[in-house]
């Protein structure tokens, strides 16, 4: 097990930014409102140092609510429950203060939690916000708090970054012996992002796929802002759900939190293997639904449609009856199977994550060359494209170019022959004839001369 280092603090001291600079990468939302952060996010970072005597280390960072916000959502007691859950699974806590406004009641107050659970063992005490020389004899008087001296950075600038790390390599309870030293970060499996408007259930969805309190559920909408990692497994299969913030309509955004929470939404569809849509079955569909299923077939990723909450219809609906109203309602997914579960009872999850993998295993399938020529002469027998010029569409060369999404090449005489509405008919006959039913197929079109030397020979060999 890599080590997990849980970052504690109260609001404002910086904790997002302190995960970002470890991480090197942009992971937690950082923004001046206090109590951005509400659930643990979490990364694995990479951690080298600048000692030549310390060695590189793989870790888990795990960044946690403001400890005392006075949330305006009334969620203080779930982020503060957030807080616990992370610091006993901690292997080492970063306690970090604010250099520039230095110790107050709320910083006593964290490091009273700390001793109470007895963790000061586990501790290291950072001075945040320390962004030049004149800032340090400030960030000396976070040692009052007990837990030796601190070490002064700006998670903001960078500075000082080295000595952290090495501080912290320090501080980490010693490697295991034999060759899985250093730890290999641990294998996220299929990314499945579950996405859907707010309140659709998304955060219930994600404890029951995980089996444990991970994320803040709560009927207050708007509770999960940034996209939370969460690793699961199930029928010895690793899977990491992705969490994310409820969407709204762009018109309705409020302010930079709600901005950045909807870009780490739209992001978490991009990298997905699959995309779980959550439908709230108590409600109709709306546009923000239908604005989600068109970034999914955007970026051509296989989807679940999550039918949410059926519990609560199945008395007035059949499974049939919604099915074929979500077909109207969301015509471009119609390829796409429905799960219908409620996430709050446990029911149907395993047959909608066995479903999400097949759809993961469909996406990186790859037919042969002799396979999809077959198929478009079949469909070129079915329906040619209409010219109004009179000249006669050819296709020279049919291949499979990528998997992920199932990418095919056609090689033509005239790309421009082939129409918007022709390409949609010749998507859903591959869909019928190549083994990619339920998933998005990408498809390129290009002119003779962009024809592969091999093309000739290759198209005519039976695979």
């Amino acid at each position: 097990m890599i080590p997990k280092i849980v970052i504690v603090g109260r609001p404002n001291v910086g904790k997002s930014s302190l995960l970002n600079l470890l991480a090197g990468r942009r992971v937690s939302i950082v923004d001046p409102t206090a109590g951005v952060t509400r659930d643990r996010v979490s990364c694995i970072a990479h951690l080298e140092p600048s000692d030549p005597n310390l060695g590189p280390r793989t870790c888990e960072m795990i960044d946690t609510g403001g400890y005392g916000i006075q949330d305006a959502d009334h969620l203080t007691a779930h982020v503060e429950r957030q807080i616990e859950l992370g610091l006993a699974e901690a292997q080492l806590i970063l306690f970090v203060a604010d250099a520039q406004t230095g110790v107050v009641p709320l910083d006593e107050e964290v490091a009273l939690l700390l001793r109470r659970h007895g963790l000061t063992d586990r501790v290291l005490l950072v001075a945040n916000k320390v962004d030049g020389p004149r800032d340090e004899p400030s960030a000396h008087e976070a040692a009052r708090l007990g837990f030796g001296t601190p070490i002064p950075v700006s998670a903001s600038s960078g500075r000082n970054k080295e000595s952290l790390v090495d501080a912290i390599l320090q501080r980490l309870p010693a490697e295991p012996p034999g060759p899985q030293s250093p730890e290999a970060a641990p294998d996220a499996g299929v990314l499945l992002a579950i996405v859907g408007k707010r309140n659709a259930g998304k955060s219930t969805l994600v404890n029951a796929l995980a089996g444990q309190e991970r994320v803040i559920v709560s009927e207050t909408e708007g509770t999960t802002r940034d996209s939370i990692d969460v690793r699961f497994e199930m029928d010895g299969r690793v899977f990491t759900a992705i969490d994310t913030a409820g969407v709204r309509k762009t018109k309705s955004l409020k302010g930079d939190i709600e901005f950045y929470s909807r870009h780490r939404t739209l992001r978490s569809i991009r990298r997905a293997d699959v995309v779980l849509l959550l439908i709230d079955a108590a409600v109709p569909v709306s546009q923000v639904d239908k604005q989600l299923v068109n970034e999914i077939l955007k970026h051509h990723k296989p989807c679940l449609i999550v039918l949410n909450k059926w519990d609560l219809v199945e008395a007035e609906h059949t499974p049939e009856e919604y099915v074929k109203y979500l077909d109207s309602a969301l015509e471009g997914l119609r390829f796409g199977p429905v799960a219908f579960v409620s996430a709050k009872h446990g029911q149907g999850l395993r047959e909608a994550v066995a479903t999400a993998l097949s759809l993961h295993e469909q996406a990186g399938r790859r037919v042969t060359t002799g396979q999809l020529n077959r198929a478009m002469e079949q469909v070129f027998a079915e329906r040619l494209p209409h010219s109004g010029t009179g000249r006669r569409p050819k296709v020279y060369y049919a291949t499979q170019l990528a998997v992920h999404p199932p990418t095919i090449g056609l090689f033509v005489n005239d790309p421009a022959l082939f129409d918007a509405a022709y390409q949609r008919f010749l998507i859903n006959r591959f869909r019928t004839l190549l083994p990619f039913a339920e998933v998005p197929i990408k498809l390129i079109i290009r002119g003779r001369r962009s024809l592969p030397a091999e093309a000739g020979s290759a198209a005519s060999r039976e695979d």
